[in-house]
């Protein structure tokens, strides 16, 4: 179906033209319709569906009909993360190119002269306000934020905040809305949190569901079968062999993220990392140099997974296993994504992993080609997925299970203290008394 077969105001088509969007996805095609009839929304949609367009235009489509209040907030957007935020207020402003229509991101770790900016905005009022829940309640808490005249609620990853514990900051917010207001949610998942959310926040809502995406036949994805002590070397070895370009790395873990960097540099290469704990600022330098080709190599936590959009990244390896099956498609969708449309993936699959590896494959519905490690290296394991199933569960489950275990071997090793000093008490009284008893030997 094209943007043009729907009742859009012809400034907002125009936008369209501009930016080459003709046809619509499948979520946009069933997500629009019921926005614009002015019904609340929950939709189950991933990354790279076009979700974000879904909400956008209608929200925008509507502003531009006039009667909105100039000076006051028409519109919220909430998503989880200030890459996203970024994201999506890029978006808007593309899509409001020939629309009158002000917008503003709020998130955190921002300088004075930036929260100064948001704060003024919120005062004042802005069409569109594009927030991270936590920055926005912030700004509440703080001054007078007017949100009784905003016409839409926009839920963005709403299981990825709630997962983030953003669930009362929700609320919170919403309780500040008109009645009136519509509601539209998206979700990458359908977990019973998000069901009891809608059902305290929306008002009879049109329902939208789109099959997990999958990536790109255009993505050359492979494998490496290996011991975790090979990684390191296969990486190395891969870089030693041709000079990295446009390459991503990613690791679960912002320790192995530090660390990876700062071997690569070593190596000469020219690396830069990306994590919670770099400041806002530095986080966004280093994706400006990433996407200017400043930088050849990121290596980074799945911060970098969801919400980015660079076109030109030829390779994207992943360290370690991702923690389920839409991760690592949100992952490796972050190639092929260039005028050529294609890409690679390589995973560094250890023998702890390598049950995991194959739920993915089973996701897929496809096996990942298997690279042969190279001899000098060493001998690898083989690919036995089944057979280390139980070291997956000790891995992600199991943590618990290990705890508990240890916990009751303490227990168990504390109730033989207890006996042991019960015992030694028993002794040490037994022995009093027979001091006791050579002591009225002696006297008597």
């Amino acid at each position: 179906m094209r943007f043009d077969e729907l009742e859009l105001e012809n400034a907002v088509l125009d936008g369209l033209d501009a930016m080459n969007f003709t046809d619509m996805t499948p979520v946009q095609e069933l997500a629009i319709p019921p926005i614009l009839e002015g019904r609340d929304v929950i939709g189950c949609a991933q990354t790279g569906t076009g979700k974000t367009a879904a909400y956008v235009l209608p929200v925008i489509n509507e502003l531009s009909k006039g009667g909105y209040p100039d000076d006051a907030i028409n519109a919220i957007i909430m998503a989880p993360t200030r890459e996203l935020v970024q994201q999506i207020d890029q978006q808007i402003e593309g899509f409001s190119y020939y629309i009158p229509c002000s917008a503003v991101a709020v998130y955190g770790g921002t300088d004075g002269i930036i929260y100064a900016q948001q704060e003024r905005s919120l005062q004042m009022g802005a069409d569109i306000v594009v927030a991270t829940p936590g920055r926005l309640i912030a700004h509440i808490n703080l001054v007078e934020v007017d949100l009784s005249h905003v016409s839409f609620f926009i839920l963005d990853e709403a299981d990825r905040m709630l997962d983030m514990g953003f669930y009362d900051d929700i609320i919170q917010i919403f309780r500040l809305l008109p009645k009136e207001c519509q509601i539209i949610m998206f979700s990458a998942t359908m977990p019973p949190k998000i069901r009891t959310l809608a059902e305290n926040i929306m008002k009879n809502p049109a329902e939208i569901e789109i099959a997990i995406s999958k990536p790109p036949e255009s993505i050359m994805q492979t494998a490496y079968i290996c011991y975790e002590s090979q990684k390191l070397e296969i990486l190395e070895k891969l870089f030693t062999e041709s000079s990295p370009k446009r390459v991503l790395i990613f690791s679960s873990k912002k320790q192995k993220v530090k660390e990876l960097t700062q071997i690569l540099k070593r190596m000469k290469m020219n690396v830069a990392d990306m994590h919670s704990d770099l400041e806002q600022t530095n986080r966004e330098q280093v994706m400006k140099d990433f996407k200017n080709g400043h930088i050849d190599v990121l290596v980074a936590t799945d911060v970098v997974s969801r919400g980015i959009d660079i076109t030109d990244i030829s390779l994207v390896i992943n360290y370690d296993i991702p923690k389920d099956p839409e991760d690592y498609v949100h992952r490796i969708g972050r190639t092929a994504r260039g005028t050529d449309g294609k890409g690679m993936s390589i995973t560094l699959v250890s023998e702890r992993e390598q049950y995991m590896f194959k739920t993915i494959e089973t996701f897929l519905d496809k096996d990942v080609y298997k690279i042969p490690v190279d001899p000098s290296l060493g001998k690898a394991p083989e690919y036995e997925p089944e057979k280390h199933k139980n070291d997956m569960y000790m891995r992600s489950d199991g943590r618990g299970r290990r705890n508990g275990e240890r916990g009751s071997r303490n227990g168990e090793r504390g109730r033989r203290n207890g006996e042991r000093c019960g015992r030694n008490g028993e002794r040490g009284s037994r022995s009093g008394n027979k001091s006791k008893s050579k002591k009225k030997a002696t006297n008597h």
